[in-house]
């Protein structure tokens, strides 16, 4: 079985015998199947009302326990975007009731976003439905494999310094 990768690397050997691209077998599949599973999520939140990054932001603020905030900063380096999209994120949250901007009783020049009960009840109605859906994505491998992927992913990703959301 070929993909389009086994194509693109087919052309290239063609073009460039001369170079070793072994390593676009693995990063181009990786690039490329972030594509694809953007498009899944994009599809799986449409149908539900939401944005990828409203989901990812809920869910942030939902894992992160009682009182479910969080300062902007650390939403900013949770979604790994600038501070003017998370702010433009947040604004646009707010006028859909999903997130509330609260003073930070500590720190009166700080704000904190606040996960509201109508951004939590949308967030929970659909968070098995999600995971759920990233079951199916991975049906293709069976978990040991899953399990091996996910640590090959891992010690990538230790690499570069990704290691906390902090």
């Amino acid at each position: 079985m070929t993909d389009a990768i086994d194509k693109v690397m087919d052309q290239w050997h063609g073009e460039r015998p001369d170079v070793d691209l072994w390593s676009m077998g693995v990063l181009g599949r990786v690039a490329r199947l972030s594509r694809v599973l953007e498009r899944e999520y994009k599809k799986f939140f449409s149908e539900h009302g939401l944005e990828a990054f409203e989901f990812d932001v809920l869910t942030t603020l939902r894992r992160s326990g009682e009182p479910y905030e969080l300062t902007a900063s650390a939403l900013l380096k949770a979604a790994l975007v600038t501070s003017g999209a998370i702010t433009n994120r947040i604004d646009r949250m707010e006028a859909r009731g999903f997130v509330e901007r609260v003073r930070d009783l500590d720190d009166r020049r700080s704000v904190r976003i606040r996960l509201t009960p109508h951004g939590r009840e949308v967030l929970d109605r659909i968070f098995s439905l999600h995971a759920a859906n990233m079951e199916r994505i991975l049906q293709p491998l069976d978990r040991e494999e899953c399990e091996q992927l996910a640590n090959m992913l891992r010690t990538l990703l230790e690499s570069f310094g990704d290691t906390s959301l902090e």
